[in-house]
């Protein structure tokens, strides 16, 4: 995907913009808050858990005009994911693998501190997720 782009749900298009080198010092506290450390560290942590060969990096960040947030490793794709609780065993580009580990992010978040600001990145998130070239991989990576 370009790193503006456009996704359409049944409401609304969701855009995507990549957050500029100038503004992202701001980015992550703005949507982790007072878990900006863990929750950084569970989007690095979501992503090793699930791709073998991911060992850290550079990410970009982009934002939603829904609200929602994600980030993508800045890396050569594709990587294959591979989910041991379900079964996931394929490749995907680097924003979908990206796009998963938010959201698996967000989930975790959203149950460990049962704060409905992670709930709702999460929902913010999958909208974007749904209609993306790669949704049903997506889907199937964190089913």
């Amino acid at each position: 995907m370009q790193p503006d782009s456009e996704v359409l749900t049944s409401s609304a298009v969701v855009k995507a913009a990549r957050v500029p080198e100038s503004k992202r010092m701001n980015t992550l506290p703005r949507y982790f808050g007072r878990r900006l450390m863990t929750g950084e560290a569970l989007v690095y942590q979501s992503l090793q858990s699930i791709c073998e060969v991911y060992s850290g990096g550079f990410w970009d960040f982009f934002e939603l005009s829904n609200g929602g947030f994600y980030m993508t490793p800045r890396l050569e794709g594709p990587l294959r994911i591979q989910c041991a609780g379900n079964g996931f065993d394929r490749e995907m580009s680097c924003e979908a693998a990206g796009i998963v580990a938010c959201l698996m992010a967000f989930n975790a978040l959203a149950w460990q501190t049962r704060e409905a600001h992670f709930g709702e990145l999460f929902y913010q998130l999958r909208d974007f997720a749904a209609q993306h070239a790669e949704a049903a991989s997506i889907f199937a990576a964190i089913d």
